[in-house]
């Protein structure tokens, strides 16, 4: 059986007394100790927190036991907003805020004027570089906040070095920032940027892609890394509640990733197993070394970003041995990057944080079986409930012009030519979508922007809604469900299993201990602020958490 880790003789009842409030002056968190000459910014894709604890047992001592045991845990950490998704969550622990604030409300969210879908990185003024087409057409514009590491770089006068790296766009260039000297993302078996940053990829970079690291990866099956007997904590191999890879009848140990790979992506498979994390912690630690990070007079910064965890948790769901062993494995890569930064950096000499973009639901099928509710979301009876009762009530045309991030977009030119209140019809709308099985409550756009909601599920909708963007109608599923599957799971809600994520921090200037007290995402980026004593971001709503504080 699982155990929970060790609990911590050095938290002091001082410390589990302290209030959010209870912040101590700004010059006094900086000036203990010399700046780290590196920090390491990790952020794994999809973590729930009772990763920690579920695999505690099967983890080694010097990966994520060695975080932990060495550096304060935050056992209640929280994303304090709605929609918790990879763009918004990258976005929220670097800039401190919450997306009404940094702009980033989802991965896609729909433009008006564009009458189409947006994506968080895109941007069409920049090309790609190592890449041609879209997939290298990103860029942090779409985030109007500033990040840690953006003021970084301005309080060294550009001359501390800023690198983002992970195989998603996303997770490379939100963390980065706006400033940053490179993003780095894994596109068809190369690491890829855009001209936002560099004309050319650095030799070294190019050096890396002509080898045949992925290539290796691609030609070794995926089997688990242990005796079947260690994966007691996760389902039976073979289950009803996991997607296959596409070529295959059954999910179950061993794929033969060479096989599967022209049906399922290509080189690109790898994303979706433990093998993509390896590729970024190697592709990781060759940054460090060929752009000299933690070796000048200021401090540097990278940020990392492991995306297998999430490919593999919507194929296989938080229950699968999949997902356990990709943990166990990550658990490897996190301790072989501990050691090369003992060497190259020196041991006390640098900080590292680990935190996750979001949580992952049960899968709902799997809950049913074992009776705890849930099910699967389909808006379209929705929509087409809602379009013929304003075609009765308001005259023939098509009423719902959008739908996403279940979010109702509603027809604003039609409402005004036909003479009718936009209110009127949102809320008609609203009501009409809570009658509607699994749906929890509704919220319209201008009970969001009129009203200061201070606490529940409606604070965490307002702390993730824009003015601009929003829709008419912003509509709460019950808990477990979801606008997914049946097989596999996603994220997004505002409920535990997706705010609910591990903060992990380590190194210089930081003491041992554990925290049961609530801390939130946006906390993440203030505290680090204080340790390097610069000025937080510039939209900044989070409290540091100075009890981490050596």
């Amino acid at each position: 059986m699982c155990q929970t880790p060790p609990q911590s003789t050095e938290l002091t009842n001082a410390n589990m007394s302290t209030t959010r409030s209870e912040v101590p002056a700004a010059t006094s968190i900086s000036q203990k100790k010399e700046k780290p000459k590196l920090v390491v910014g990790i952020t794994v894709d999809q973590m729930r927190y009772d990763y920690i604890t579920r695999y505690w047992d099967d983890y080694g001592s010097d990966g994520f036991k060695r975080l932990i045991n060495e550096g304060y845990f935050f056992k209640n950490h929280h994303f304090s907003y709605t929609p918790t998704y990879t763009g918004p969550g990258h976005a929220s622990i670097y800039t401190g805020t919450t997306p009404a604030y940094h702009g980033i409300i989802a991965n896609n969210w729909y433009i008006r004027s564009l009458n189409r879908e947006i994506y968080c990185t895109e941007d069409s003024t920049v090309s790609g570089v190592g890449t041609m087409g879209p997939a290298g057409q990103m860029s942090p514009r779409n985030m109007i906040s500033s990040t840690m590491t953006d003021q970084l770089r301005l309080s060294s006068n550009m001359r501390s070095k800023v690198i983002g790296v992970s195989l998603k766009d996303r997770g490379a260039i939100l963390p980065a920032g706006h400033s940053a000297n490179a993003a780095y993302w894994f596109v068809g078996g190369n690491w890829v940027s855009s001209d936002y940053y560099m004309s050319t990829l650095p030799a070294w970079v190019q050096n890396y892609n002509d080898g045949d690291g992925a290539e290796k990866r691609l030609a070794t099956n995926w089997n688990l890394l242990r005796d079947e007997s260690t994966y007691d904590e996760s389902a039976p191999d073979n289950n009803p509640y996991e997607s296959p890879f596409r070529g295959t009848i059954k999910p179950t140990f061993p794929y033969d990733l060479s096989a599967l790979a022209p049906e399922n992506g290509g080189i690109d498979i790898l994303k979706a197993t433990p093998y993509g994390n390896e590729l970024v912690a190697e592709f990781a630690k060759l940054c460090i070394e060929k752009e000299q990070l933690g070796k000048g007079a200021f401090t540097d910064f990278i940020t990392v970003s492991f995306s297998s965890t999430d490919y593999v948790g919507h194929q296989f769901g938080p229950q699968s041995r999949e997902a356990q062993d990709t943990y166990l494995r990550l658990d490897l890569e996190l301790a072989s990057l501990l050691s090369y930064l003992d060497d190259t950096i020196g041991e006390g000499e640098y900080l590292v944080f680990l935190t996750a973009d979001h949580g992952a639901s049960p899968v709902p099928n799997y809950a049913l079986k074992h009776k705890i509710p849930g099910g699967y979301w389909n808006p379209a009876p929705m929509e087409a409930r809602i379009d013929s009762i304003f075609n009765e009530d308001y005259g023939t045309g098509k009423y719902v012009e959008y739908y996403c991030n279940e979010q109702i977009y509603l027809n604003k030119a039609l409402l005004a030519k036909k003479g009718i209140s936009l209110r009127e019809a949102s809320e008609k709308a609203a009501d009409i979508a809570l009658s509607f099985e699994g749906v929890q409550s509704t919220y319209t756009h201008d009970a969001m922007s009129k009203h200061e909601f201070l606490n529940g599920m409606a604070s965490t909708l307002q702390l993730g809604f824009s003015q601009k963007f929003s829709g008419e109608v912003i509509l709460v599923l019950e808990p477990n469900w979801m606008l997914y599957g049946p097989t596999g799971t996603t994220h997004g809600s505002g409920y535990n299993y997706d705010t609910h994520v591990p903060f992990l921090i380590y190194g210089s200037g930081i003491k041992h201990g554990q925290s049961y007290e609530r801390s939130e995402i946006r906390d993440i980026a203030p505290t680090v602020c204080q340790i390097l004593g610069i000025e937080y971001p510039n939209a900044c709503t989070g409290t540091p958490l100075f009890q981490v504080l050596d």
